[in-house]
């Protein structure tokens, strides 16, 4: 894939780059498009740019930035690994800024931190930190991209203990829509570091991330798979643990009920996590009693364990996610639609290949004390006022047919489950987790009125000519910023 200069540049892309850049642009006639485009972990996340560009060095990417302003044209930025939610880091027609070769990672012992570019996987980051028995606070699934997870807020193994994966970012290396390239940490330009966590992509191109290594060697955990007879059961686990979990911050239990063609159809699983490689301790005991047709639980690494949490490629997805109180009540109910969901998916797709998943994830309040004492976020997680529940809803199908036959119905089996948890008295919390969220769900929104008020400021301060509201649509958008 060799690079190629301005003059390589068809007019559909505009041509706006400096001829001495250099750069790696890949164009509609180019060989390597249409493995560029269907690298995408999503088949409804591979639109059709005019061009990909992927930049080498944080330079490259303010030089591109600059030349796409000055000609209003619209862009999406693309980075490494397949972004939390689909269809949100490319573009039709317009220009996707690939991050992809932005992939260095410098482990440094002295200070203890961890320095890595925006093009990674969380499995890129876990095997350079692996080496030195140490990890950082990062997503849970190998193949997921970096920026997205911690642009977006970041559930990890270690929330009960470190909080939100953006809340242990130490600095942000940022490129603005001027073109400065500039860090963002507690001393420089704090008010835009706190405005990233949560914050999407509305302020910048991020290019780079630094964190504190985390010890880390031996861990326990991996995944159980119990039949929907213990649904109950897997439930009141799931509530117990939530309820404790704040003793017991080193562990993580979460509840998928999925349907999977390879297991045969619709199971209960748990997926746990003990970062001191703890198995017996009491927080597990409810999980240990639950039946199980598998388990995959061992001794291992963080990095060995994120090459088994992790999804399928090449279907059309669609997600849904709410925040619940811990409530046994409202869980069950989900449970219940998710059947009702499966039982229809399987009488309309008849090779039974499709997967669903009903995930419940413990929120407890401490993630929240945690958020604040790393200087806050704009999530606005902290208005829950008890533990909760962080509930992911989805479906990913084969054909682009079946995902339009079964979107309005995912979205309606979401909606019983929401108005159900409205019913409940305190059951609904306001908040909406971006990286599991529908692009009909408002996000931003949800954050809550001071911290949308300070999302606009930073905006307006940082990004004057409001360049990634207007010429960059994907993502959550500050309201009535556009």
């Amino acid at each position: 894939m060799a690079s190629k200069p301005t003059s390589a540049i068809v007019p559909d892309c505009a041509n706006p780059f400096d001829t001495q850049l250099n750069l790696q642009v890949i164009l509609r006639d180019d060989p390597h498009y249409g493995s560029r485009r269907d690298s995408y972990w999503a088949v409804n996340s591979r639109l059709a740019p005019s061009c990909f560009v992927l930049p080498n060095s944080p330079e490259q990417v303010s030089a591109i930035l600059s030349a796409l302003v000055a000609q209003k044209r619209q862009f999406a930025i693309r980075c490494g690994g397949h972004s939390p939610v689909p269809g949100t880091n490319n573009i039709a027609d317009g220009v996707t800024i690939d991050l992809s070769l932005l992939t260095g990672v410098t482990v440094d012992t002295d200070s203890k931190t961890v320095r890595f570019g925006a093009g990674n996987t969380w499995r890129d980051v876990y095997k350079e930190c692996t080496k030195h028995k140490s990890t950082v606070a990062g997503g849970r699934g190998g193949d997921v991209g970096v920026s997205g997870l911690l642009l977006g807020g970041g559930s990890t193994w270690m929330s009960a203990k470190n909080g939100w994966a953006c809340d242990n970012v130490l600095s942000f290396e940022v490129v603005l829509a001027d073109g400065r390239i500039v860090t963002a940490d507690k001393n420089s330009n704090s008010d835009l570091y706190r405005a990233l966590k949560g914050g999407s992509n509305n302020f910048g191109i991020v290019t780079s991330f630094t964190m504190p290594l985390l010890p880390s060697d031996r861990i326990w955990g991996g995944i159980g798979v119990t039949p929907t007879t213990a649904i109950p059961e897997v439930i009141d686990v799931t509530w117990r643990f939530t309820e404790e979990q704040p003793q017991h911050p080193d562990s993580y239990l979460m509840a998928v009920m999925s349907y999977f063609p390879a297991l045969g159809g619709n199971v209960a699983a748990t997926v746990v996590y003990q970062g001191e490689g703890v198995s017996d301790g009491p927080e597990f005991k409810g999980w240990h009693e639950l039946p199980k047709v598998m388990d995959t639980t061992k001794e291992t690494t963080i990095y060995d364990l994120s090459f088994d949490i992790t999804l399928p490629r090449d279907y059309h997805n669609a997600w849904f996610t709410l925040c619940f109180n811990n409530d046994k009540r409202i869980m069950q109910k989900a449970a219940q639609a998710h059947q009702a969901f499966v039982n229809e998916l399987r009488a309309y797709v008849s090779d039974g290949d499709f997967i669903s998943q009903c995930i419940f994830q413990p929120v407890p309040t401490i993630i929240a004390e945690h958020s604040a004492a790393a200087g806050g976020n704009v999530m606005g997680i902290e208005r829950n006022s008890g533990h909760a529940i962080l509930f992911h809803y989805t479906a990913m199908m084969k054909t682009s047919e079946q995902a339009a036959y079964v979107y309005p119905k995912l979205q309606a089996s979401f909606q019983v489950i929401r108005d159900y948890a409205a019913s409940v008295e305190n059951g609904l919390n306001s908040w909406v987790y971006s990286n599991y969220a529908d692009k009909s769900q408002d996000v931003i929104g949800s954050y809550g009125a001071e911290n949308i008020s300070f999302m606009k400021q930073v905006s307006e301060k940082y990004d004057p000519g409001q360049v990634f509201q207007k010429l960059c649509p994907g993502g959550w958008k500050i309201p009535d910023s556009k």
